[in-house]
């Protein structure tokens, strides 16, 4: 297939070109042109939030794309620029969102694609508005809180430094491999039951935060101290983090009823990967 992806220099987007070319599928990639994009793929070279320079990008490529993969659709302004830009080009276009989307009070366990939304202002707030303008027509290793994808992370953990975990850890999160997620969306492209449709996702594990650093402690061979930070008062603190004080666990079924195989690499061989390739970037 001919694939066309907003981005493509971040880690999921990148890794997504990588697998989709290693498959034989033929990737172009829409970035700023500010970072490397991997070898093998298509550069076009805009900003994909400006209507105006998207359509010139795209139609200096003089073809038609069999599908459209935006990971950089940030809320219903970018929605908006996809669907007044991308029909011209392509006829099937799949957007990553996020969890952050639902409101933490009133999530279940599992939460399935149905709920409450959230309607803060905030960053799950402007990605359910993304969403709402198409149904209307992160990496480094870590997790919230207080330790997502901080780049030290690693070298903080051999140091022996505490880790600081928002009621000790006890929320739950379903971790999903960057393989998988990138092997889900290229598999769903032609499938129809997917069409127009919004998917959780996650891995095969769900546990705790604590448990997920008590993990990563074990493939680093480190021991994991975990000093608590007490809820009471930390959300009213920071509300920046409301996506993310609450259990965070999915159901997969609307997913597996589609045929498309799910997720299947467990979290330690996720992570092991995970951790393997930050390491050989600091050689």
């Amino acid at each position: 297939m001919k694939l066309l992806i907003l981005g493509g220099s971040g880690f999921v987007s990148g890794r997504l070109a990588q697998i989709a070319t290693a498959q034989g599928h033929e990737v172009w990639c829409v970035t700023r042109g500010n970072r490397p994009i991997p070898e093998g793929v298509h550069a076009l070279t805009c900003d994909a939030h400006d209507p105006a320079a998207l359509c010139a990008a795209l139609a200096s490529a003089q073809l038609q794309w069999d599908a459209a993969l935006d990971c950089i659709c940030r809320d219903a302004a970018s929605a908006s620029v996809d669907l007044s830009v991308l029909p011209a080009f392509t006829n099937r276009l799949l957007v990553i969102s996020t969890d952050s989307v639902y409101h933490p009070a009133y999530k279940r366990v599992p939460q399935d694609e149905t709920g409450v939304y959230l309607h803060d202002g905030g960053y799950g707030s402007s990605k359910r508005q993304m969403e709402e303008v198409f149904l209307d027509a992160g990496s480094q290793v870590g997790c919230f809180p207080e330790h997502s994808r901080q780049p030290d992370l690693i070298a903080r953990m051999k140091r022996g430094e505490p880790l600081r975990l928002v009621g000790g850890g006890k929320f739950l999160i379903h971790p999903i491999y960057v393989d998988d997620l990138c092997r889900v969306l290229l598999e769903s492209i032609p499938v129809s039951t997917a069409f127009n449709e919004i998917f959780c996702i996650g891995g095969p594990d769900i546990v705790s935060n604590a448990s997920y650093y008590i993990l990563l402690g074990e493939i680093l061979n480190v021991p994991v101290t975990i000093e608590e930070i007490p809820l009471a008062g930390y959300l009213e603190a920071h509300p920046q983090f409301s996506g993310h004080l609450c259990h965070r666990a999915y159901s997969l079924e609307k997913l597996r009823r589609t045929g498309i195989a799910l997720p299947g690499t467990p979290l330690r061989a996720g992570l092991q990967k995970q951790v393997e390739w930050l390491l050989s970037l600091a050689r």
